[in-house]
């Protein structure tokens, strides 16, 4: 089985910064895509950053310009730098991983989520 782990969540004021970071650990052949989704309370999870292994990495429209995505394939981590933090990206942040196994099976993992809070 793949466990996802968030950490790094926190309370920081607007226009600050938090880095948010990704642990994909078991049997792990292959990780394809690590992404960041957010839900903040009354709404729906939505995609912030994704980043597919060889392909282009995109942003959601809100979060272009302050945030940025990258991974450490050899480690199986993920991260996400988030500056100049608005009060609007206060929310839950979850980690997701699709890939395969090494028994070959495809996998599609998610974290607990991580709290981020955005106030003065």
């Amino acid at each position: 089985q793949v466990q996802v782990v968030e950490s790094g969540g926190g309370l920081v004021q607007p226009g600050g910064s938090l880095r948010l970071s990704c642990t994909a650990s078991g049997s792990i052949s292959r990780i394809y895509v690590m992404a960041w989704y957010r839900q903040a309370p009354g709404k729906q999870r939505e995609l912030v950053a994704v980043s597919p292994s060889g392909a282009i990495i995109q942003y959601a429209d809100s979060v272009k310009g302050r945030f940025t995505i990258w991974t450490d394939n050899t480690k199986n981590n993920g991260y996400l730098q988030m500056n100049s933090l608005k009060p609007e990206d206060t929310a839950v942040y979850y980690c997701s991983a699709l890939g395969t196994t090494i028994g070959n099976t495809s996998f599609n993992s998610w974290g607990q989520g991580t709290q981020v809070t955005v106030s003065s």
